[in-house]
């Protein structure tokens, strides 16, 4: 489902403004939210979480609107959120650091608690289920991170730099990960790298400063790049072609 954001404005601060009139698509499916550190990729991200609220304009999934206080609950129901750090919480064990994000989205306890074992399990964390969560590798949190948006049947799943600080191989087991759940959920990845593009994800979003750069297929982004160039550098191309970064 499509997650509509219209003329957004948000800034930190009172005068500054890190989204500016902000006019956006996220259609269903996986989509890649591509820019340079500093684009105003981790903002956005947190306006459609609803963890951030605009200054002006909306945010809308479906009927949806994160403006009007009564659907909020359904929203975060329907969106989950995957930070760049997932926080083990002291005490907890991976089941029970599960079940609670599903209560916290609203789930009864029992609902959580029961849900919560085939999320882990979906993950490959079952055999680390009572395991400390306190106790998991950066990777393994990260299988979690995906396991808490699974307990409540999150629509869409929202992903802040899933892979930063992720070896070659865990990048590849987390991106198996995805593949095996693109029929149940949509997902929104952000990141600056462009490395498998093509094979991960069926649309772009490329921002840079706030503003959108492009917006479209895959395909179409990486036909930006010129025809010279070799297909496992097409991606990179495209980027360097419309983003000017500075050294």
């Amino acid at each position: 489902m499509t997650i509509h954001v219209s003329r957004c404005c948000f800034g930190y601060r009172r005068r500054d403004l890190v989204l500016d009139d902000l006019t956006i698509e996220l259609p269903s499916g996986s989509v890649v939210l591509l820019g340079p550190n500093g684009a105003g990729k981790s903002t956005l991200l947190g306006l459609l979480a609803s963890a951030l609220r605009p200054r002006a304009g909306s945010v809308r999934l479906g009927d949806l609107d994160t403006r009007r206080r009564g659907d909020l609950k359904e929203y975060r129901r329907q969106v989950g959120w995957l930070p760049q750090q997932v926080t083990p919480v002291p005490g907890l064990r991976v089941r029970e650091q599960a079940a609670y994000a599903g209560w916290l989205k609203g789930l009864s306890r029992r609902d959580a608690w029961d849900r919560s074992s085939e999320a882990v399990k979906q993950v490959g964390l079952g055999e680390l289920a009572k395991r400390s969560a306190t106790h998991l590798s950066g990777g393994q949190l990260r299988r979690l991170g995906i396991a808490q948006t699974l307990v409540h049947s999150a629509r869409v799943v929202l992903m802040d730099e899933p892979t930063a600080g992720l070896d070659p191989t865990q990048r590849g087991a987390f991106r198996a990960l995805l593949d095996k759940f693109r029929d149940r959920a949509s997902f929104v990845v952000s990141t600056h790298q462009t490395e498998d593009l093509a094979d991960s994800f069926d649309s772009v979003n490329l921002l840079d400063q706030g503003r959108v750069l492009f917006q479209g297929s895959t395909a179409s982004f990486l036909d930006l790049a010129p025809h010279q160039v070799e297909k496992e550098r097409r991606a990179e191309a495209a980027y360097a072609g419309l983003v000017k970064e500075e050294v």
